[in-house]
């Protein structure tokens, strides 16, 4: 997984600090102009980069990083709302991306394959690495879907910035009436572009990212969400289906894995991590056979391809990647 550390300093400018090497694909240079503080990227890295992430960040356990204002989960009534951004969505997704991320998000709350990110939480030590009876746990509710906007009264930048997506975020927490820090603290915003306008650096570098950004509501936790079947293979086409049903495989593997990270590390990376900054999604990518495989997995809204995600408990707490918990 590829990282990128924005550092503020006091004058709100920042360096980065790449630790695998990641080209300015987010553009973070600046704050944006209604002063949110834009923190660290946790980003999805394409398949054909390197083999599955199990073989890349070692096999040991996720442990809590403090949180952000004592908040490192998900706890509670967690929700997820979907932003189409732009005018270029306006009868223009030929993939048919929203209705099945849409449906996804209906199903996936309560579902046996989300239920692993129960056993973190916070209000717990940092280097806690396994919660048990301890702190607030994040939580698997039903009905996480919150809703839809299509912000497509005008175009969308043709590749925004991190700012860019931040303010765009922001923007939607007020649309939704999100207007507190305390409505904030279980929500995240799926940015969505539309086909052929993404951030640079996808399809080559990365997939997905989620971060977050300060803001006069409290913290925002957002996703930036590409149109994933221009990426191919590369982002997850036909990775567990075959043919054309396996075209847009990578929708919800894509999409799951940032909105179960997210859930983990809500303000990245002061959340659940392991000691080589990897998230639970982060140590199950791209896994094709054997334990942990990415698969088909069914909700109450249709059939699903996602991967699996790190338990900590799993194996007698050795760790491992599942496809449901517990």
């Amino acid at each position: 997984m590829k990282r990128i550390y924005l550092l503020m300093a006091a004058t709100l400018a920042f360096a980065l600090s790449i630790s695998i090497s990641l080209a300015s694909s987010t553009s973070p240079a600046h704050a944006s102009s209604n002063s949110e503080v834009l923190h660290s990227i946790r980003s999805m890295r394409v398949k054909n980069t390197a083999a599955a992430c199990r073989n890349c960040a070692g096999s040991n356990n996720l442990s809590y990083h403090g949180g952000t204002g004592g908040v490192g989960v998900e706890t509670g009534a967690d929700k997820v709302y979907l932003i189409y951004w732009g005018s270029q969505w306006n009868n223009n997704d030929p993939s048919g991306e929203a209705a099945i991320q849409q449906n996804f998000f209906k199903g996936v709350g309560g579902s046996s394959w989300n239920n692993s990110v129960t056993q973190y939480c916070e209000g717990v030590s940092s280097g806690t690495v396994t919660c048990g009876s301890s702190g607030t746990h994040a939580t698997n509710p039903t009905g996480v879907f919150a809703g839809i906007w299509y912000d497509n009264a005008s175009a969308a930048p043709s590749k925004p910035s991190q700012s860019q997506l931040a303010s765009e975020a922001v923007k939607a927490a007020a649309h939704f009436g999100n207007t507190t820090a305390s409505s904030n603290k279980t929500v995240q915003y799926v940015i969505n572009t539309a086909t052929h306008n993404n951030a640079s650096g996808f399809g080559t570098q990365y997939c997905a990212w989620h971060s977050s950004t300060s803001s006069s509501y409290g913290n925002i936790a957002y996703t930036n969400m590409p149109y994933i079947t221009d990426a191919g293979a590369s982002c997850g086409a036909n990775f567990v289906n075959s043919g054309s049903a396996g075209l847009t495989d990578g929708i919800t593997i894509v999409g799951g894995h940032e909105f179960a990270e997210t859930e983990t590390d809500i303000y990245p990376s002061t959340g659940w991590i392991d000691g080589s900054g990897s998230e639970n999604g982060d140590k199950c990518a791209w896994i094709s056979s054997g334990q942990g495989a990415s698969a088909n997995i069914t909700l109450s809204t249709g059939t699903f391809p996602v991967q699996s995600l790190w338990s900590n408990a799993f194996n007698n707490n050795a760790g491992g990647c599942v496809i449901s918990y517990p």
